[in-house]
């Protein structure tokens, strides 16, 4: 079973490389991590910094942004499309 990490130990854990310019190796023995998997992280975190690691199931800000305008945008042609079949209702009932 993979151990997982929160979000503060990992920035805690790159910030170690990114910003004290320690070795990568070297930071990944002391914390017991796996060379590759800080590697992983100190490139997920230079895409993103803080809003990197937002955990499993979760959408970094960008992401929720996009994801609420896409559905404020199904839910406006949803309306739309019922209000044009009540008008056709309505429309038929007048003749």
């Amino acid at each position: 079973m993979a151990k997982r990490y929160d979000k503060e130990f990992k920035i805690y854990a790159v910030k170690l490389v990114v910003e004290d310019g320690r070795k990568a190796a070297e930071v990944a023995r002391e914390l017991d991590l796996v060379p590759q998997t800080l590697q992983k992280w100190i490139a997920k975190y230079k895409e993103n910094e803080e809003d990197s690691f937002v955990g499993s199931g979760n959408r970094s800000p960008k992401d929720q942004a996009g994801y609420e305008k896409d559905k404020r945008i199904r839910d406006l042609e949803e309306e739309v499309a019922i209000l044009k079949k009540a008008m056709g209702i309505f429309a038929k009932n007048q003749r």
